[in-house]
């Protein structure tokens, strides 16, 4: 099954922003675009709005003023449904309430051909329920694109309960066509993006609710050492407080209130006082003119550590034994068969964040995972406060020789960029493991749809295949609620790789 020939009539329901962003790729690609909106004039002004965007384009050089003339006769605003009797795709893009799509798509079936695909660009219904009220539902698909659709490549493409193959896969390639990058999921809640980032938020929210640090400092750790393009709190503050909690609400509701997805408290007073973001002005960050951004907690300089032991090789940590040395700090080596650690001049210890908290052991420092350590401009340290003032000061002294801001976060297990990977990669497992996406369309959708900077199975490799399973057996001992409790489909890849190592 191919994409649709380019003379065939596309046709756009609702303009709004997202509306008027897929049309325009379809414009682009070549296809006759009609536009349809419930709202007397509204079609009219999304074609002028998508106009003037052509224009910009030209003014940018991106688009041929031939090609913006063309694209421009082949648009046209609808009056009626009755329009769209021609297309060969037609795309909703209206309010998000299933009631309402379906009463869309029964009278567009009045209207449109047999063969006509229908699709929805909803982000957190049901692609199934929409498709329920059909009386041809195989022809019924998902296509959601993300915002600003001309711009990000990503399309996930959603197969519903009684989705045709055929359908799917000429929806897909038609998203190829258009010049996106699909991928294809089945219809589970949040689908493949929507689903697997509700840890990146969660648990950033979490570690704030812990009061073991500002949004500020957290936002930081996870740019500058966990190669996030944007911490939780300010991404959160740009889509929208309200929207972002919409959508985990959603996702928790629609998995019958699984602990793994549950909402978070802060979040939900902050969308209750009214503070969403960026669009009035107060989210979790002061937006309005003259407002001083807050910095991160940054620890004040410290004298480096003369010498350190290393017991073990650090794990996925393993690059920073080299770069000491780099930094003309001795390193001794001792062989330990499961150790992990550095020792400090003071007989405290450093340790890589695994799922355990300082309070628990004697002198214990952690530190948080990075996506790679020499680049790390940051890097966040843990402790109790039992542990000794020596050895925060030589585990402090001892980033900051290696060219790295420190912040000291409060004594939280998995600290912040540690737990928050382990959850991705578990959420992805579960996912593959159910038959929601492969493994290659999962780590496409991260990097694509929200710019992760590893995909999770990629993540999985680098860190090796045990490392999640680990940490997540550690929170969930401090934390059995279930919200850390590792995947069946984790645990079964962890304890078969075990076993094959143990078994070599």
């Amino acid at each position: 099954m191919t994409a649709l020939d380019l003379s065939s009539p596309v046709a756009v329901v609702g303009t709004g922003t997202m509306g008027q962003g897929i049309a325009q790729v379809a414009l682009v690609a070549g296809h006759p675009v009609r536009l349809y909106d419930a709202v007397p004039d509204r079609a009219r002004e999304a074609a002028a709005a998508i106009g003037a965007r052509l224009d910009r384009l030209v003014e940018k050089g991106r688009l041929s003023a031939a090609d913006r003339d063309a694209a421009r006769a082949r648009l046209r605003p609808a009056d009626d449904l009755a329009e769209l009797a021609d297309c060969a795709l037609v795309v909703e893009a209206v309010l998000e309430r299933l009631d309402v799509k379906q009463e869309l798509f029964r009278s567009l079936e009045e209207v449109v051909s047999p063969d006509c695909l229908l699709a929805t660009n909803t982000s957190s219904l049901s692609v199934t329920a929409i498709g329920g009220a059909l009386s041809h539902p195989g022809r019924f698909v998902g296509l959601h694109f993300f915002n600003p659709a001309p711009l990000l490549p990503l399309v996930e493409v959603v197969s519903g309960f009684a989705t045709d193959v055929t359908s799917a896969t000429r929806a897909y390639e038609t998203a190829r066509a258009w010049g996106k990058t699909p991928v294809a999921c089945a219809d589970t809640p949040g689908f493949i993006v929507n689903r697997i980032a509700r840890p990146f938020y969660a648990e950033a929210f979490a570690v704030y609710e812990a009061q073991a640090a500002d949004p500020a400092t957290i936002d930081a750790v996870l740019r500058e050492s966990g190669g996030f393009r944007m911490g939780a709190f300010e991404l959160t503050d740009l889509i929208g407080q309200d929207v972002n909690e919409s959508v985990t609400h959603s996702v928790w509701q629609s998995f019958f209130q699984d602990v793994r997805f549950t909402p978070s408290l802060a979040q939900r007073r902050l969308v209750e006082s009214g503070r969403l973001g960026r669009k009035t002005g107060r989210g979790w960050y002061d937006h309005r003119d003259g407002a001083e951004r807050p910095e991160p907690h940054t620890a004040e300089k410290q004298q480096p550590p003369a010498y350190v032991v290393a017991e073990g090789d650090l794990g996925p940590a393993c690059e920073l034994l080299a770069m000491i040395r780099e930094a003309g700090i001795e390193v001794r080596e001792e062989d330990e068969d499961n150790g992990t650690r550095l020792v400090l001049p003071g007989g405290g210890q450093l340790a890589l964040a695994d799922g355990q908290t300082s309070v628990e052991f004697r002198d214990v420092v952690y530190f948080d995972l990075a996506l790679d350590y020499r680049r790390a401009t940051r890097i966040a340290l843990s402790a109790c406060q039992d542990t000794g003032a020596r050895t925060v000061a030589e585990a402090t002294g001892l980033f900051q020789a290696l060219g790295k801001d420190v912040s000291l976060i409060g004594d939280v297990p998995g600290m912040i960029v540690a737990r928050t990977v382990a959850r991705i990669i578990d959420l992805a497992y579960d996912a593959v493991a159910k038959g929601v996406a492969t493994e290659e369309d999962v780590d496409t959708a991260m990097r694509l749809g929200v710019n992760y900077p590893l995909g999770p199975f990629e993540w999985s490799r680098r860190l090796g295949r045990t490392w999640a399973c680990s940490v997540l057996d550690d929170l969930h001992q401090r934390d059995p609620s279930g919200r850390y409790a590792p995947s069946l489909a984790l645990y079964r890849h962890s304890f078969a790789t075990e076993k094959r190592e143990g078994a070599s």
